[in-house]
């Protein structure tokens, strides 16, 4: 199975159908009355169904199991055919469309199953995936303008060329993923006045976006919240919030870091760890869900609010 572990947790749902046609109208009929040998075909369909989404992962090789929030199968029946609806909704890192289309096919199974008794011209037509929603996917705000960003790594290492900047390298990398345009990256000491310098310097060009990286610990050098916390015209709290339970849910330590969020003017600035892979988890936890942060911005100055 693939890694899942670096996706945030977040609603899913998916919806799948599948279509079971008869040879005879009087199948439909027996069907309506509860008059098959077998038994009661939608209501057996139905229990089957939640048993086929609930095993899904044990069948499915690449399936993670997960947890099943909500199954619901409901059934459309005409003239000469059924159509099998099946919902499903989780919490979880990963979607639920196979799940989905996997109840959907087994409904339609003990469907064909019980009906062939009396009708040996069933068939089962297409299982396919209707509609999914949830993931990174759903949350890609769309920009007339690209949105353009600057990375500030904070460092005495890298400054002074004895350490290699990596965390900065991997922020822009990512940005540059998601079709962020990164103007400008720049390094500095850990040296509170510098770091306000530059940031304050960036927001005044109109930059949509700064992320800094170090500075968020714990030593005595760590200083970056200090330096940028004056210069926030507004905090956002839930920011670093969501950052911070996403990390400690991967890494105990991530209590410590005391990183900030928060708008200056109409640019947003996030300061993340100084590690790269608390820079890497940080961007996991975030992005792309604060582009709509730029977004929001983006509608305000142009309809001059």
């Amino acid at each position: 199975m693939i890694d899942i572990t670096h996706k945030p947790t977040s609603l899913r749902e998916a919806t799948a159908t599948a279509l079971v046609t008869v040879s005879d109208p009087a199948t439909i009929t027996a069907l309506k009355n509860k008059r098959v040998p077998k038994g009661d075909v939608l209501e057996s369909a139905r229990v089957a169904a939640l048993f086929g989404v609930k095993k899904t992962h044990e069948l499915i090789p690449d399936c993670h199991p997960l947890p099943i929030e909500h199954a619901e199968c409901t059934f459309a029946v005409g003239e000469m055919e059924m159509i099998v609806t099946m919902r499903v909704r989780t919490i979880y890192r990963t979607g639920v469309e196979v799940e989905a289309m996997h109840g959907a096919s087994v409904a339609a199974l003990t469907i064909y199953d019980m009906l062939k008794p009396i009708d040996k011209g069933v068939v089962i037509g297409s299982i396919k995936l209707q509609e999914k929603k949830g993931g990174k996917s759903d949350w890609k705000d769309r920009f007339e303008v690209p949105v353009k960003a600057a990375v500030l790594v904070i460092s005495d290492g890298v400054a002074s060329g004895k350490k290699e900047d990596k965390a900065g390298a991997t922020i822009a990398d990512r940005l540059a993923a998601l079709g962020v345009v990164v103007d400008v990256q720049a390094v500095v000491a850990d040296e509170p006045e510098e770091i306000a310098t530059m940031v304050k310097a960036w927001s005044n060009e109109g930059l949509d976006l700064i992320l800094t990286t170090g500075g968020t610990g714990l030593s005595p050098r760590d200083r970056t919240p200090e330096a940028l916390a004056p210069l926030l015209d507004r905090e956002v709290p839930g920011i670093m919030e969501a950052a911070r339970a996403y990390g400690q849910a991967r890494m105990p330590l991530a209590i410590m870091s005391r990183g900030i969020a928060g708008m200056i003017g109409r640019t947003l600035v996030i300061t993340l760890p100084g590690s790269t892979r608390g820079a890497q988890e940080t961007m996991a936890a975030l992005f792309p869900f604060v582009l709509h942060v730029v977004k929001v911005q983006e509608h305000a100055y142009r309809h001059g609010l």
